[in-house]
């Protein structure tokens, strides 16, 4: 009887000392994470991209801005395939107001804006730079004009192509609407504000190109962005330089402006808005900007 309590005895101890074995073997705390790299704990160095960004944006204003836009509206629908970017061009003023009306996310303008705008609540902030160029059919033997030559032309000052080196052939005047940008900034620059005598005034940037295009004796003022590639016209030196990318960015070139985007400080942008626009300020968009024409600031 004596042994058998022996033999239960020994073999307690044993499963005991087994125990004590397996519970002394891990050194690892449990409340404390493993340094063992697994699939779920692994950091990527790439940048996440936001897979879940979905909505509308909607851009309202200037044509001139058009080539620019749609090349990073394209490019930003394709890293978001769920985000519409919808493009109204209508002309600066009425992107302008269209901000300021909450008619659309962001305006856009091809000039910048007015005190009377300024003052109710519009900041601008400025995404490329454009040569506006000085364009006359690709006939007239005209290659450079000064800005008080330029300014003649457009007030009626001069009236005959020959007084600047051209043909014997009337000067055609085509330009835009009231409220475009373009026109704004071509008047001011050239000082002729309320004086220009047009023989057109057209309602988009494309429009003015295919006019001057079409009459030997027209001449008027485009987006440079918008006049590469057209063969119907050219656009002249001013005061013997070209408009191109680097005298813009230089300033060199004298007729030129700022492409804006416009807000509303009353309201916030939607998270798909705001992602558009810092896309459009970033490096990333910089390519696409140069490819439309237009000068890059990042």
């Amino acid at each position: 009887m004596k042994k058998i309590s022996a033999l239960f005895l020994a073999l307690a101890m044993c499963v005991g000392l087994m125990a004590g074995c397996s519970s002394t073997g891990d050194t690892t705390p449990s409340d404390q994470p493993s340094t063992s790299p697994s699939a779920s704990t692994e950091v990527s160095t790439q940048p996440s991209e936001n897979t879940e960004l979905s909505g509308t944006v909607n851009l309202n204003g200037s044509t001139s801005v058009e080539k620019p836009i749609l090349a990073m509206a394209e490019a930003f629908m394709e890293m978001y395939p769920d985000v519409k970017v919808n493009y109204d061009p209508t002309g600066s003023s009425t992107g302008i107001n269209a901000a300021l009306e909450g008619t659309c996310d962001v305006g856009l303008a091809s000039r910048d804006l007015k005190d009377e705008e300024s003052s109710q609540g519009l900041t601008a902030t400025v995404f490329a730079l454009d040569g506006i160029a000085i364009i006359v059919n690709s006939e007239n033997p005209v290659a450079d004009l000064s800005l008080e030559q330029i300014a003649g032309l457009a007030n009626g000052t001069i009236t005959n192509w020959s007084e600047v080196g051209g043909s014997d052939a009337p000067v055609v005047l085509i330009g835009r609407e009231a409220g475009s940008g373009t026109r704004d900034g071509f008047e001011s620059i050239t000082g002729t504000e309320d004086v220009c005598v047009y023989s057109q005034e057209l309602t988009s940037t494309g429009a003015v190109i295919q006019a001057v295009a079409g009459n030997p004796n027209a001449f008027g003022y485009a987006s440079l962005s918008a006049v590469e590639g057209n063969d119907g016209v050219k656009a002249v030196s001013v005061e013997n330089v070209a408009p191109s990318e680097e005298t813009v960015l230089d300033g060199t070139y004298k007729v030129q402006r700022n492409f804006n985007f416009v807000f509303n400080s009353s309201s916030e942008l939607s998270d798909a808005a705001q992602a558009f626009v810092d896309f459009a300020l970033s490096a990333d968009a910089a390519d696409l900007i140069t490819g439309a024409g237009a000068v890059p600031l990042a």
